[in-house]
């Protein structure tokens, strides 16, 4: 809220949609408006926000009862940052952190409805998180292949924003190999070479936002 001086009787609350990422906390660049009746913005804020969510979070009670009683007032910031947020020492740490990154357009994931920024897993023409991308793409039935790639495997990789380390151990899965900053080609020969030496064993490479490629495998030796 930028404002507690009431017209017609009511304020506006404005909600931001954070998403929360294996890399990070990412802000919404999408403001939702609510009219809220001012004598009532504490039973709305505990319905909103409710104590049992553990990622719930408002300032303590007696400050917006104060900031309420002396009409507390201030402009819009044009981007939600730290030196916007009154009480910046009420947000978890990982939100304050967020707060210093570009924003970004959010959506529910396909799957498990999980916020989410919106192009960075994509998976059959759905959006998904971080978590949802993992476990269908790098799982078991993901597009594991035995053997060096052929020219148009290549073509058709999988793509994400990245991958994340922490999800890959919880699939048995590690990174076998990252190329980065190197052309086509030399990418194309050392992912090949990599899944010519170890033949036996299911590969799995994706082409990340940056334009770099990751090779997984399976964790264990082969035959395991």
């Amino acid at each position: 809220m930028n404002s507690f001086r009431a017209e017609g009787g009511a304020i506006t609350a404005r909600l931001v949609p954070v998403a929360w990422t294996p890399a990070g906390v990412v802000i919404g660049d999408a403001w939702q408006n609510v009219g809220i009746a001012l004598a009532g913005v504490i039973d709305w804020a505990d319905r909103t926000f409710p104590p049992e969510d553990e990622r719930a979070f408002i300032a303590p009670v007696r400050d917006i009862e104060l900031l309420a009683r002396v009409g507390w007032s201030a402009p819009v910031p044009e981007r939600l940052d730290e030196d916007a947020i009154l009480n910046i020492e009420d947000l978890p740490d990982d939100v304050a952190e967020g707060l210093a990154h570009p924003v970004a357009a959010i959506v529910q994931c396909a799957v498990c409805r999980r916020l989410c920024v919106r192009d960075d897993f994509m998976w059959k023409e759905r959006r998904l998180c971080a978590w949802d991308y993992h476990t269908q793409v790098f799982g078991k039935r993901g597009p594991w292949r035995q053997g060096p790639y052929e020219p148009h495997h290549f073509e058709t990789l999988a793509r994400c924003a990245y991958v994340a380390p922490q999800l890959l151990a919880e699939l048995g899965v590690e990174v076998a190999l990252a190329v980065d900053a190197t052309d086509e080609e030399t990418t194309r020969r050392l992912v090949s070479l990599l899944m010519e030496r170890d033949a036996e064993r299911p590969h799995l490479a994706v082409r990340t936002e940056e334009g770099g490629v990751r090779v997984l495998r399976e964790i264990g030796e082969p035959g395991q």
